[in-house]
């Protein structure tokens, strides 16, 4: 553990009422409760304070409190003076700093660039709680705040813009976060290795320039790097060099070129250490982290979180009501989609918890006030990724593969199920439980090779809808996206509606569509949209695609080039170019029929507009438009289907309240 011992904290059981004393200590008052005098780590949080395992901080604090450690925790401090931050005192090893389950940016504005309404990590999904990049903030509060102590970045912002990445939102190349925080030390991906060995040997002594060796860091070099033995091109260096801040900054292609290559490392089994220089400094990244196995898995999630909001929010907190009473069991996602950055913070390599910790868990949640029976959802980032690995790990460990499933299901990838619906049926058979739902994502292209698994799905776990992402219909799109051909999500619809058929319920999949992807033109949202019309489809869920830092697709958008072959891809920049493809699948929504209009002269296609059987868009005025009504509506002019008809309820159940 290192030269002293900190005391262990007094744990309530799961199911206890829930006082400040079960949660780390937000408060002097509440450290003192637990005769602390001071604070091991302090971490602090861009989120409301959860303490439930779908939120980072509250993983890395409670891991770190059943090594021993006194950890306390600041969530959303104000950012106009560091006396907030500073009210529990300095910490005696380190201050670790996330921005949240997302980043910053991402939680605050949309594709379009406009503020969101709600931020569902805040009390009451108030926004303003939070400032933009709020991982350098509040790392410069600290740094005035407590002088002399270490302070460390992690989460998913920090995770994400490690290296020279493409801000969507300021539409410009920005540096490392670790330069522009001034942190002394950044762990990237999920962090509870690198966090507890960065303690462990803060404890035992060691200086901050000896933390120089631990996986899944990175640090910054103001001398020295340029004697490191290192090489761009060399397979067997030492160390792999990116392009330069400056070199990315002034060129697209090296942009490009950089993403190719940080891509390629980020297998902990081969990735090796990188640099890349900003200037007269330099960042260097440890190769990544181990993945957790099932046995420290399990220990993660069996730790004593109260599954609730700190008692001290009066609020609702939005995100918590969503997975209050979910269950995680897995991490990770080798599906590689370009647009996704779960893998580049989780990992490819599923780290799967063992049925018992699972079951364990549901019989806590047995234990909770207001829980009915009902598990909202049972899975992970890929619900049916569960268990699933290389057939040998040496040839995992040795893999540079980005995507175990692109273009095809790789001949090396275990695709069981079994384990999944094993689990799922134990589950299922605890006393207590009613129902047992998966919200999670289920990649098709696995599951359409397990009719046992999808006809458990159909039967016991769908409740009436079952959401899913073929994102688009254009091969060369998927091909840019990384995902599977429409054939594939066919084939899963057919087996999905028998298997719903055969249970006797009447299901329908909710299929999830990305609009202004790179690859994307005008020309494939035509034909996606006359793909919906002729099945007969009037999605909701569509994506305007949204640039997040450090993906492919991001890359791609950014230099118009794909970093892995460096061929040209289009991409639509201008927010309206953006607008018009997402109006094309909402090709059936009168407010969106005078963009759709615009797209389709725009692409040549004026012979979609009409109303005729096999047009998109009626026209604007004359014969076929729509009547003021109809405009009025928002609607097509005929029967909107069972969505629409739910929202004319909800009109009309409004306007009974306002007569009230």
């Amino acid at each position: 553990m290192g030269c002293y011992a900190p005391a262990m904290s007094r744990l309530v059981p799961l199911g206890t009422k829930k006082t400040a004393g079960a949660f780390l200590p937000t408060t002097v008052e509440e450290m003192r409760a637990r005769g602390w005098d001071a604070l091991d780590v302090l971490l602090i949080n861009g989120d409301a304070y959860v303490d439930h395992p779908a939120f980072g901080a509250a993983l890395i604090g409670r891991f770190l409190e059943a090594r021993g450690y006194r950890v306390g925790m600041i969530s959303q401090p104000r950012w106009d003076d560091p006396s907030d931050v500073a009210r529990m005192g300095a910490p005696r090893l380190f201050v670790g700093i996330t921005a949240g389950n997302l980043d910053s940016m991402l939680n605050k504005l949309t594709a379009q660039k406009k503020v969101r309404s709600e931020d569902s990590y805040s009390p009451g999904g108030r926004t303003g709680l939070r400032p933009n990049r709020a991982s350098i903030v509040y790392a410069n509060l600290c740094r005035r705040a407590f002088k002399g102590v270490p302070i460390v970045l992690g989460g998913i912002e920090a995770s994400l813009r490690r290296i020279a990445h493409y801000d969507y939102w300021s539409d410009s190349v920005r540096r490392s976060i670790l330069l522009d925080a001034k942190a002394d030390l950044l762990i990237f991906g999920m962090g509870e290795r690198p966090a507890l060995e960065v303690a462990d040997r803060l404890a035992a002594g060691e200086s901050l320039d000896e933390l120089r060796d631990v996986r899944g860091t990175a640090f910054v070099m103001n001398e020295g790097w340029d004697r490191l033995e290192r090489s761009r091109y060399v397979a067997d260096a030492k160390v792999l060099e990116l392009p330069s801040y400056e070199e990315v900054s002034a060129s697209r292609e090296a942009f490009s070129r950089m993403s190719g290559l940080f891509q390629r490392e980020t297998n902990p089994g081969n990735g090796r250490p990188l640099l890349q220089v900003h200037g007269r400094q330099a960042v260097y990244f440890n190769p990544p982290a181990e993945p957790l196995s099932t046995e420290l898995m399990d220990e993660l999630y069996d730790l004593p979180f109260q599954r609730a909001p700190h008692p001290s929010y009066r609020e609702r907190i939005p995100a918590f009501e969503t997975v209050k009473h979910s269950i995680v069991t897995m991490r990770g996602c080798f599906g590689g989609c370009s647009f996704c950055s779960i893998t580049e913070h989780e990992g490819r390599i599923i780290q799967s918890r063992s049925a018992e910790s699972v079951l364990r868990e549901v019989r806590a949640l047995r234990r909770m006030d207001g829980f009915r029976g009902v598990l909202t959802d049972v899975g992970g980032p890929t619900a049916n990724m569960y268990r699933m690995a290389c057939k040998d790990p040496r040839i995992e460990r040795a893999c540079r593969k980005l995507s175990c499933l692109h273009p095809g299901v790789c001949e090396n990838l275990v695709t069981d199920h079994g384990p999944l619906v094993k689990l799922l049926r134990r589950v299922r058979s605890e006393e207590g439980i009613k129902r047992v739902f998966i919200a999670s994502g289920v990649r098709y292209d696995l599951a359409e090779r397990s009719p046992q698994f999808v006809d458990e799905l159909a039967r016991h776990h769908t409740g009436g809808q079952l959401s899913v992402a073929p994102e688009h219909v254009d091969e060369e799109v998927l091909d840019k996206m990384k995902k599977p051909g429409a054939e594939s999500y066919e084939r899963f619809a057919q087996m999905f509606a028998c298997a719903s058929d055969k249970s006797g319920k009447e299901q329908h999949l909710v299929p999830y569509y990305i609009s202004g992807h790179p690859g994307s033109t005008l020309a494939s949202m035509i034909r996606l949209a006359l793909y919906l019309k002729k099945k007969g489809l009037r999605p909701r869920q569509v994506q305007d695609f949204i640039p997040t830092p450090m993906s492919m697709a991001t890359s791609m958008y950014y230099t118009g080039l794909d970093p892995l072959t460096q061929e040209p891809v289009y991409t639509a920049k201008s927010l309206r170019d953006k607008r018009m493809q997402k109006a094309l699948l909402q090709y059936w929504d009168a407010s969106q029929h005078h963009l759709a209009r615009a797209a389709l002269r725009k692409a040549g296609r004026r012979d979609l507009i009409g109303r005729g059987e096999g047009c998109l868009v009626p026209p604007a005025s004359g014969e076929g438009s729509l009547s003021i009504h109809d405009k009025r509506r928002g609607r097509g002019g005929r029967g909107g289907g069972r969505f629409d008809r739910r929202a004319k309820g909800i009109r009309r159940s409004r306007r009974a309240g306002a007569k009230s």
